[in-house]
C-alpha cells in the first residue's frame, strides 16, 4: 500500500515537472500577458499580477460579507455612466474565472439579482491554495513576464511591493493608478462554469 502510494506520488511529480507541462505553462502565461498588453497597453506589473491572482483566488477576498459586497456593488454602479470594455474576459493563464463587465447590469442585459447571485456563488469555484504556494507560482509567472522585455513602467518598484506583500502573507493586489485612470475598470469576477452555463446563454439570447 505504502509502495503504491509512493509510486503514485512519483508519477504525479514527474507529470508536474515534465518538459511538456512546463512548455504549456510558459506558453499559456505568455499568451495571457500578450492578450492583456494588446487590450490594455497601459498595464503595469501590478495589473498583470492582479489578473493572475484573480485567476487563482477568484472573488473570495471581497465576499466575506455578502451585505457589504452588495452595497459596494450598488455604490459602484451609481458612481459612473459611461461603460467601456469587453463584456467578459478570462482571467490569468488557466481561465478559471471571467471578469464580467458591470455594463451588463447598466445596459439591462442581465438583472441585478441574477448577476449578484452568480457573483456570490463564484466563491464555490475556488480551489484554495496557501499564500506560500501562490507566491511560488507567481515567481514563476513573473520570471516569464520579465523575459518578455515589455518595458513596463516602475517594474522593479512594483515587483518589490508585490514581494513585500506576499512575504507578509497577503496576496490581494490592486490595479495601478495608471490603469484606473486610463480604462476606468468596472467588473466583478465570476466563475467560468457559472458564466458559461448560466449568464452567457442569457446574453446570447438578447436581440441584436
Amino acid at each position: 500500500m505504502k509502495q503504491s502510494l509512493l509510486i503514485s506520488l512519483f508519477l504525479l511529480l514527474c507529470q508536474w515537472i515534465s518538459p511538456a507541462g512546463e512548455k504549456d505553462f510558459q506558453q499559456s502565461v505568455r499568451q495571457a500577458v500578450e492578450k492583456q498588453m494588446q487590450t490594455y497597453p497601459k498595464s503595469t506589473l501590478k495589473d498583470l499580477y492582479k489578473n493572475f491572482f484573480q485567476d487563482k483566488f477568484g472573488p473570495g477576498h471581497i465576499i466575506s460579507d455578502t451585505t457589504a459586497a452588495a452595497n459596494y456593488l450598488r455604490r459602484e454602479l451609481a458612481s459612473y455612466t459611461e461603460t467601456e470594455g469587453e463584456v467578459a474576459e478570462p482571467t490569468g493563464w488557466e481561465g478559471n474565472f471571467y471578469r464580467v463587465n458591470l455594463s451588463v447590469i447598466k445596459k439591462n442585459q442581465l438583472p441585478y439579482p441574477v448577476f449578484f447571485d452568480a457573483f456570490i456563488r463564484s466563491v464555490n469555484g475556488i480551489h484554495p491554495v496557501t499564500v506560500a504556494e501562490w507566491q511560488e507560482g507567481w515567481n514563476r509567472i513573473e520570471a516569464i513576464i520579465r523575459s518578455m522585455n515589455l518595458s513596463l513602467p516602475d517594474y522593479e518598484a512594483d515587483k518589490k511591493e508585490i514581494d513585500d506583500r506576499l512575504n507578509r502573507g497577503e496576496y490581494v493586489g490592486h490595479h495601478s493608478k495608471q490603469f484606473e485612470d486610463t480604462y476606468s475598470p468596472h467588473y466583478r469576477i465570476i466563475s467560468k462554469e457559472i458564466f458559461e452555463k448560466e449568464l452567457l446563454p442569457l446574453l446570447q439570447s438578447l436581440p441584436d
